[in-house]
């Protein structure tokens, strides 16, 4: 085999720019009884919005990382989601057509991944939202301890806690709750949780044709973002109960979970790592959580916040309390989570 073969990454395409509309032209196909989509704003809305009295929630991001945003708009999570291209920030205009699209007159909670574009952008779409009389509450993520800055970033990342945020928060709002307790229960879900990924191969972007970053056949990075971004550091692959209890050990240095908290675990796939090996990931997470005096009363095990085609993990502690255990638990129907409904 030669080089150039070793470097193609084979993917189902037709033109690579056309990409994320076919995407979600396939998601409203597949799911037009909880959601349609706006091509010509490039917008994920919830069948039915806006709905009047309702706090609503609007999140987004780069493509790529699917079921996150798009696979979450629904019941009892989000009501619009705005994807931009792969691994690119949408832009304000999406976000405040989104915002507009689902605001029931009860105001409009943003949930921002902390990465620059997304921050600067829901930024300028709230500030004109709020121009045209929309109440608009912003919620950042930033919930990855591997490192304090990025190349996407200044201070850390929002991963794996976003996908419990927008349940948890969907769930306030749809009992009822108003826009400063919507806000305020997704700020406390991202107090209270932390991540940390690793990653054991490259992705390859639509137009790249090739791997993102370059890892030899025995190494990992640590602490990889969902981006490729680089870790904490390169090192070689290890069994995994020892990759788990690194990770463990990172995220607990970081999370005041006292001996005998209650915990939700949530361990995620990148993408190309298939679920007998996640479900492995989370066996010895809990021998690590129970060394600890933790135990996951609540868990969620799959691939919810991908990087293409990449093989890693990343693991998401939340503490819970009582409030935020029933709020997990309250009926959701997406494309990608449901129960209780």
């Amino acid at each position: 085999m030669s080089s150039t073969d070793v470097a193609t990454v084979k993917k189902f395409l037709n033109n690579p720019d056309d990409l994320v509309p076919e995407s979600l032209a396939g998601l409203e196909a597949a799911h037009s009884d909880l959601l349609r989509v706006d091509l010509e704003n490039q917008i994920v809305v919830r069948r039915g919005a806006p709905t009047s009295g309702k706090v609503a929630l609007v999140s987004g991001g780069g493509a790529g990382h699917e079921p996150l945003h798009g696979g979450f708009v629904g019941v009892g999570m989000l009501d619009a989601a705005c994807p931009g291209a792969v691994f690119t920030s949408p832009v304000p205009d999406q976000m405040l057509a989104a915002t507009k699209a689902v605001d029931g007159g009860a105001g409009v909670v943003h949930i921002v991944k902390n990465y620059t574009g997304d921050v600067l952008n829901f930024r300028l779409a709230a500030e004109l939202a709020e121009d045209d009389g929309i109440q608009v509450e912003s919620v950042l993520t930033n919930d990855d301890v591997a490192v304090e800055d990025s190349l996407y970033t200044a201070g850390r990342r929002g991963v794996g806690v976003t996908v419990l945020v927008e349940k948890i928060a969907g769930a306030k709002a749809a009992a009822g709750g108003t826009l400063a307790e919507v806000a305020g229960i997704a700020r406390k879900v991202n107090a209270q949780g932390r991540s940390f990924g690793v990653a054991l191969t490259s992705c390859a972007t639509p137009t790249s044709g090739g791997p993102i970053f370059e890892i030899g056949s025995n190494e990992m990075e640590f602490g990889v973002g969902i981006h490729g971004e680089p870790g904490r550091r390169r090192e070689r692959v290890k069994p995994a109960a020892e990759i788990v209890e690194q990770m463990t050990t990172a995220i607990l240095g970081d999370l005041d979970a006292p001996s005998g908290s209650n915990v939700l675990a949530f361990v995620n796939g990148l993408g190309g790592t298939p679920l007998i090996e996640l479900y492995l990931v989370y066996n010895d997470l809990t021998k690590q959580l129970e060394r600890h005096g933790l135990t996951a009363t609540r868990n969620l095990v799959g691939n919810y916040i991908t990087s293409l085609e990449m093989a890693g993990v990343s693991i998401t502690l939340l503490a819970l309390d009582e409030e935020l255990t029933m709020l997990w638990d309250a009926p959701v129907h997406t494309p990608a989570l449901r129960w209780g409904t």
